[in-house]
């Protein structure tokens, strides 16, 4: 028998983009971050019925140690200089979703002097959640929808920079 062009039964191959991507895709932690009444629906998410642990997500309640940041609420203007403060102190590479159609666009309190016209005026955003408030499906399928734009960046491609599509 010979040993030419044979490998082991054990041996998995796959690209590094791919292994990386797939890891941080199956490790979500994101923020704890509720700021209306969409907070409860993302408490939910979380509870034992929609249950985000089956994907990989995990609450924290600080920055520092979080890569996803779920906007949940109303915005308001004062609110939104900390919600930027907080974002800046996550790791690389984070990722935003807005939940709900006050932080969306500003909702039904849009017309009021402190309510910011959309998170992404403040954040880049990545998945939008819309709904009033939406239902836990509705964010379950905006993690979903985020992992599939996890495993499309490339990170290794010599020139390109790190979280862009080749």
């Amino acid at each position: 028998m010979s040993l030419m062009n044979t490998m082991p039964e054990f041996m998995i191959t796959t690209q590094v983009d791919a292994m990386l991507n797939w890891t941080r895709k199956s490790s979500l932690w994101y923020m704890l971050f509720g700021l209306a009444c969409c907070a409860i629906e993302l408490m939910q998410t979380g509870g034992p019925r929609a249950d985000l642990d089956r994907f990989g997500a995990v609450p924290r309640a600080t920055p520092r140690q979080s890569d996803l940041m779920i906007v949940a609420g109303t915005l308001t203007l004062k609110m939104a200089l900390r919600t930027k403060l907080l974002y800046d102190q996550m790791p690389d590479p984070k990722y935003v979703i807005s939940m709900g159609s006050c932080s969306n666009c500003g909702g039904l309190f849009q017309l009021a002097y402190s309510v910011c016209d959309g998170v992404d005026k403040v954040l880049p955003v990545d998945v939008y959640v819309p709904g009033c408030p939406p239902r836990p499906e509705a964010l379950t399928q905006g993690i979903l929808l985020l992992q599939e734009k996890m495993m499309g960046e490339t990170w290794l491609v010599r020139g390109a920079p790190a979280g862009t599509r080749a």
